[in-house]
């Protein structure tokens, strides 16, 4: 089914479905362009933390994006408030099949009819959860990795996201600072998550199986790559908990994928060491929870 795409973008917001580690740097890069950001979280604490986050880096941030000017980000504890008018809703809800499921199917019913259904999944297609969508041609993957310091995205349809949304968003995303790259065919962790995923889980595993230690194995990874973090400070800035998460996702496509790394994750998400959104995780020297 043909899908009739959003006009007059620039003048409508757009929403964010979820103000944690994510959904606050999704926020932060669409209001690069001088418009607002509507973040829907059911937390009004995490809400009001986002829209303080986009608020105290925006200026920075759109000033390294051509044509950037700062714009402003909302918090809203009613979902129906942050997707009224809006031409693109993003969701950074945590990594559940059975919630995104929920989330898809009403958002399919209360956005706005030419808005893009984009989830930002890191191991889930978007294919999984349209059971409940009845226009799963506005619907696809659009996953971010850190911005606005890493800010490739993948674009990947549902399989069935109509061609004129995937094209329209490689020629309009890169004017909010983001380079979106399509995977052409569904592919679990899309194109550099799953280079990425390889480089992780060996490195778990080379500290579960007692061979070195996160500090030293960032150190080398630094060293030889000429990086500024290796592997462990990144998996903690992005949150333990979300790297157990797709670790699961992993190993339930693949059983023979070794126990090691998860079972390393779990004794730190266990001890609520969530790395540095709760101050400590493979590193304990962030000096408070992050924002």
């Amino acid at each position: 089914m043909a899908f009739t795409l959003p006009t007059a973008i620039e003048s409508r917001p757009v929403a964010v479905i979820g103000g944690g580690t994510l959904g606050r740097r999704i926020a932060l890069m669409f209001a690069t362009r001088g418009g607002d950001v509507r973040i829907y979280d059911p937390s009004r604490a995490v809400g009001e933390q986002a829209a303080a986050f986009v608020a105290e880096h925006v200026a920075d941030v759109a000033a390294t994006v051509d044509g950037g000017r700062p714009g402003k980000a909302s918090a809203h504890t009613e979902e129906s408030a942050a997707l009224a008018g809006a031409w693109l809703v993003v969701e950074a809800v945590p990594e559940r099949l059975d919630l995104k499921k929920q989330v898809f199917a009403r958002l399919d019913q209360d956005a706005e009819p030419d808005a893009i259904l984009a989830s930002n999944s890191s191991s889930y297609p978007t294919s999984q959860f349209i059971d409940g969508v009845a226009h799963p041609e506005r619907v696809l993957n659009m996953h971010f990795y850190m911005p606005p310091q890493q800010v490739a995205v993948d674009l990947m349809s549902d399989g069935r996201t109509d061609r004129a949304v995937l094209d329209f968003l490689l020629r309009e995303l890169p004017r909010y600072g983001v380079h979106p790259f399509e995977a052409r065919k569904e592919s679990t962790g899309f194109i550099f998550n799953r280079i990425w995923a390889a480089i992780k889980r060996e490195s778990l595993a080379v500290v579960a199986e007692g061979v070195s230690t996160p500090r030293d194995v960032d150190r080398m990874w630094e060293i030889n790559m000429g990086l500024k973090a290796g592997p462990f400070r990144m998996m903690d800035q992005v949150g333990l908990d979300v790297v157990l998460d797709i670790e699961n996702h992993y190993a339930a496509e693949n059983p023979h994928l070794p126990e090691g790394p998860r079972a390393l994750l779990r004794r730190y998400v266990d001890a609520g060491h969530l790395g540095a959104k709760t101050g400590q995780g493979f590193y304990d020297d962030y000096r408070s929870p992050a924002a």
